[in-house]
């Protein structure tokens, strides 16, 4: 798919643009010498297959294709991205439901929005040149605009291709119906997001309100099956002892830490459908360490999480750095793994609290996945299932089972290693595997 596109940028520039032309696109410098087909041609053959992804992101960007093939490439990339199933049976559902209702709101950025989607024309160069918009861009101005009565919405859908699309096509198509961009008063955009959000919910999943971006909600598509039901607001971690903390204002949710303040992290940003990555919590940490060396601010964020591991559990320090060194260059872009996460916090010790105390206050590790899909990992020394005197303890063990039934009916996904499993020989190899079939199941890259 790329290697024509790629070669047919030698049009682009003259002979010494090409190194600046593959730089911009990922691609190393090309030889000296040859044509500059040949040039860019060997550029091109030089790029590992683990980085055309991202050299096709960047030509999508800088030197978009036609929209046919715009289209084939991106359904590629998302082949390996996070996104629900939504069967064609409930598409043709939700276009019924939106029959009766206004496709949009500004019809300007509708256009925009079905532009970058759908293929509208099949002679794009006429569109381009200033032609009279024919095919299907024509079509829509005619009986979508001009005649709203003409097409209902089930034609509509049938026309762009909807109900064949891929099933990341499809999201962002209703993510896009529901953005302020297209319907500018958020009255309106809720009304729609209800108005499909009934046809959805019958194939689990749903548009739900993630994140905010000028005064106006956000909706993404999310699966209803393994994802909990809000946003996260306080992400309190690395902190092995109880913390010191208060609201400084209950209304905003404000969270305080009062003493050690050094010995606990509270992560205060907005975390949105695409989870928490590494760069993002690296971001984070320089800014709020004053860290402006990435380099710097990546090694001393790594020493700050592992030195809030248990000293008493060489199993959990094994784990954390097994996920580091299994996965290395790949990991800025992967899920942060976040040690010691505190789920509930009561003011209260159990011992105050009685028979009502939570059982489970904090996670050994968490990992926020796109989707919305949170993931446990605990690592279970003897003091799961056993008293201090190394006895099965049966009162013991069935706490930490109802805890995690807890934990899963609240959209947690919970996964558990013994110690004595990361304390063998191919405990590294082990864990590695683990977390790749993990993002495999969530089609997280780890490219």
């Amino acid at each position: 798919m790329l290697e024509p596109l790629v070669a047919a940028l030698k049009d682009a520039g003259t002979h010494p643009m090409l190194p600046t032309i593959c730089g911009e696109l990922g691609m190393p410098a090309p030889a000296s010498d040859g044509s500059k087909r040949e040039r860019m041609t060997a550029s091109f053959d030089a790029v590992a297959d683990t980085d055309l992804p991202a050299v096709a992101r960047k030509l999508l960007v800088r030197h978009p294709p036609s929209a046919a093939t715009r289209n084939q490439i991106q359904d590629l990339l998302w082949t390996d991205s996070s996104c629900p199933p939504i069967p064609k049976r409930h598409r043709r559902e939700v276009a019924r439901r939106l029959n009766s209702e206004n496709l949009y709101g500004d019809a300007r950025r509708f256009d925009e929005l079905l532009e970058s989607l759908w293929i509208l024309d099949a002679d794009d160069w006429m569109h381009l040149l200033g032609g009279k918009p024919t095919g299907l861009r024509a079509e829509i101005q005619q009986h979508v605009h001009r005649n709203s009565e003409d097409w209902s919405s089930e034609v509509l859908f049938d026309k762009l291709g909807a109900y064949e699309a891929s099933d990341r096509r499809f999201a962002l198509f209703l993510e896009g119906l529901a953005s302020a961009n297209v319907r500018p008063d958020e009255a309106a955009q809720r009304h729609f997001v209800a108005c499909v959000n009934e046809p959805l919910r019958s194939c689990g999943v749903e548009l739900r309100e993630t994140d905010a971006e000028g005064g106006y909600p956000v909706f993404s598509l999310v699966s209803l099956l393994a994802t909990a039901k809000g946003r996260p607001k306080n992400l309190i971690f690395a902190s092995p002892e109880k913390p010191d903390l208060r609201f400084r204002d209950a209304l905003d949710n404000d969270v305080e830490i009062v003493t050690n303040a050094d010995k606990v992290l509270v992560y205060d940003r907005p975390i949105g459908n695409d989870g928490l990555r590494w760069n993002d919590l690296q971001q984070w940490w320089g800014e709020t360490e004053q860290i402006f060396d990435a380099t710097q601010a990546k090694r001393s964020l790594y020493a700050r999480l592992k030195a809030s591991l248990p000293s008493n559990s060489p199993p959990q320090t094994l784990l954390f750095d097994a996920f580091f060194e299994g996965f290395r260059s790949a990991v800025p872009n992967l899920p942060a793994l976040l040690p010691e996460v505190w789920l509930h916090w009561d003011p209260r010790t159990v011992k105050e609290r009685g028979p009502d105390a939570l059982l489970r206050f904090r996670m050994d590790f968490l990992l926020l996945l796109p989707q919305g899909v949170r993931v446990v990992i605990e690592v279970d020394g003897k003091h799961h299932y056993a008293d201090s005197k190394g006895s099965a303890d049966a009162q013991r063990y069935a706490q930490m089972v109802k805890a995690d039934r807890e934990l899963k009916l609240a959209g947690y996904e919970v996964f558990r290693f013994g110690a004595a499993e990361l304390q063998a020989n191919s405990a590294k190899m082990d864990v590695k595997a683990f977390f790749k079939a993990l993002f495999k199941r969530y089609r997280v890259s780890t490219n």
